[in-house]
């Protein structure tokens, strides 16, 4: 059972203060306390460390512990997703009974998938829980809706919307029953299917209709379209024409857009800080009309577009206060730029930078830029990119003293080796801030000797912010592992098959931003 440290620490530090008996022997005052003893308070402070799928199990053991195992106290954030939290439920009278006796005014965030969602079910919710703020609808995997015709009721004061849409059913009955009832929505997340391979001779269905949509949720904030094949700039430019409150846009693995309408999303959206388009088909020519120089942008990701150097030169000259820049995979992005750049003055404000695989930048010029700017940076991703090397992260660490989030390395096999105790010693001594590390080197080219458990234990006792340490798998993986268990820190060090790291934990609206 995963239960709170901090809660079983300070009943060990108790039980460890002893007295002695009138016979001389040695007792302490808590020998006979056991977990029944422990008040119903305490109970629910370690029940609330437990995932859902755990305290269900908890409230098996007895009926004391079933009375605190359903307190509505533990049941705030519920996931009824199998796939993402275990639960199951089997029936939609089981979700009603849990909605009146279990949830009531407590429940504050709910994932509901296909099967749940009906307009029974979001009556109840509206009903019995007046407080809920967040909701997830699943609808990713829907062949058909149910019927929303009698739909009367929905949650009125929900903040955060987040639809998983259908590859190919139609939104708009169920869109057109809850229009009146989110006009208070300050974030909106519709989360395409970007991730199945789709047919290019298969036709696309624009399955929500976003140009009405956008009438309805005036206040939004944050608008996160997420990998869906049918949105195009006619749809940023929709919601930039209602949404005067906009401060973050996401349009990451839209492919359809290109940036026709940015110049007059910046013109509209004054508010607008955050632009994402990771992935989108954006043409240099659209970029290069925006006037970036009476735009509020400071956080910018371009990841795996196609822009030309000039587009990038006239671009980040021309921004005054960017502060985190994610332009990876760009085969424009050279040496010229960041020169460009540094003499342009307008990196002054960066805290966070990602090149990741850009090959065209050489060690040379990446040292001068840091050599500048390094001392400012939170976060720097110089990942997949063969030729840089622990030899040029050796020589400016010591200018990352400020450094939350550092990643290096590439999967490729490589002809050197990778001194990792030398680098891990610097990163130790450099980076007391450091939050989350990731080495993607192959394990074949990492050296390390007899005396990596003590690089590893200065790494691990004077990084003690650190949250995430990933390598990939192998047998230096298991040593760094095995010393953080050792440790009680065993939640740090994971493999790069089920975790990455990336400078998005730096975003304003990092919070707003996490779906699914």
């Amino acid at each position: 059972m995963d239960i709170s440290t901090d809660v079983w620490g300070q009943l060990a530090l108790e039980a460890s203060q002893v007295y002695l008996t009138e016979g001389g022997q040695v007792r302490s005052p808590f020998a006979s306390t056991t977990i029944e003893k422990l008040p119903d308070k305490v109970l629910l402070n370690i029940f609330s460390y437990l995932t859902h799928r755990e305290i269900c199990r908890m409230a098996t053991v007895c009926r004391r512990w079933r009375m605190v195992a359903y307190d509505t106290k533990l049941w705030t954030h519920v996931s009824l997703r199998p796939e993402i939290s275990g639960l199951h439920v089997s029936s939609l009278e089981s979700l009603l009974a849990l909605i009146s006796i279990r949830f009531g005014p407590s429940l504050r965030y709910i994932e509901l998938p296909i099967e749940l969602i009906t307009h029974t079910v979001l009556h109840e919710l509206a009903a019995k829980c007046p407080n809920l703020t967040h909701m997830l609808l699943d609808f990713s995997t829907a062949m058909q809706l149910h019927d929303f015709s009698e739909m009367q009721a929905f949650p009125t004061k929900l903040r955060y919307l987040c639809i998983c849409l259908s590859e190919v059913i139609f939104m708009e009955g169920f869109m057109r029953k809850i229009y009146n009832f989110i006009n208070g929505l300050e974030i909106l997340h519709l989360i395409g299917t970007y991730e199945k391979v789709e047919e290019e001779e298969e036709e696309i269905y624009e399955v929500i209709n976003v140009h009405k949509l956008k009438s309805a949720t005036p206040n939004l904030r944050v608008i996160n379209l997420y990998g869906i094949n049918f949105v195009d700039d006619s749809h940023i430019d929709a919601f930039s024409s209602n949404c005067i409150q906009l401060e973050c846009l996401a349009v990451n693995f839209c492919n359809k857009v290109t940036g026709s309408t940015m110049k007059t999303l910046f013109q509209r959206s004054r508010r607008l800080t955050c632009l994402l388009m990771n992935g989108c088909s954006l043409r240099s020519d659209y970029v290069m009309q925006v006037e970036w120089e009476k735009s509020s942008v400071q956080e910018l990701d371009l990841t795996a577009t196609d822009l030309s150097t000039e587009c990038l030169i006239d671009m980040l000259t021309r921004i005054p206060n960017l502060r985190f820049l994610s332009a990876g995979q760009i085969n424009g992005f050279n040496d010229s730029v960041l020169k460009a750049w540094v003499e342009a003055g307008t990196a002054r404000n960066l805290v966070a930078l990602d090149v990741d695989s850009s090959d065209n930048l050489s060690d040379e010029a990446l040292h001068r830029f840091l050599s500048r700017h390094g001392s400012q940076l939170h976060g720097l991703v110089l990942g997949g990119m063969p030729h840089i090397t622990d030899q040029l992260w050796q020589s400016v660490l010591q200018l990352l003293n400020n450094a939350k989030i550092l990643i290096m390395g590439t999967q490729e096999r490589l002809g050197i080796n990778i001194h990792v105790d030398q680098l891990m010693d610097g990163i130790a001594n450099s980076c007391p801030n450091l939050e989350r590390l990731e080495l993607r080197w192959d394990p074949e080219n990492l050296r390390f000797s007899d005396k990596s458990q003590k690089a590893i234990d200065i790494l691990r006792v004077k990084c003690l912010k650190l949250k995430c340490l990933v390598l990939s798998d192998g047998r230096y993986y298991e040593i760094v592992k095995a010393n953080f268990e050792r440790a009680d820190r065993t939640t740090v060090v994971r493999t790069s098959t089920n975790c990455r790291v990336s400078n998005y934990y730096l975003l304003s609206n990092y919070n707003d931003l996490i779906f699914n």
